[in-house]
């Protein structure tokens, strides 16, 4: 099992706009990942405090094979100066790959979150 990393800006804070958010970020997951839904053990969502307009667990069962998968949403920290309009993932998954094999996504404003892992 691996914990695979995530984030994504928000364009607004409209249910609409989330969850495409939320499907991106979750399809890019998988997509890096080689993951089928089945593989997905739980996910973790942190949201900053200005996004409230949806659930990001709600959106990703949208998702084909996702209704069963347990998912929880939560406030992230709110840091001073962070970048707000974020949407972050923590998937743990039932994958081979080795930690340092595994592919975290970050996307659009996010990528400043970890430039480390830019390639």
């Amino acid at each position: 099992m691996r914990g695979i990393r995530g984030a994504i800006s928000v364009e607004k804070n409209t249910r609409e706009a989330m969850g495409k958010a939320t499907k991106k970020l979750l399809l890019a997951v998988m997509d890096e990942n080689k993951l089928k839904a089945e593989d997905i053990i739980s996910v973790t969502f942190t949201l900053t405090k200005d996004l409230n307009a949806a659930f990001p667990a709600a959106c990703a069962r949208e998702l084909p094979g996702w209704n069963y998968i347990p998912m929880l949403c939560a406030v992230e920290v709110d840091v001073p100066g962070s970048l707000s309009s974020c949407l972050r993932v923590l998937v743990h998954a039932d994958i081979e790959a080795g930690q340092r094999e595994v592919k975290h996504v970050y996307l659009d404003e996010a990528v400043r979150l970890r430039p480390d892992l830019k390639e």
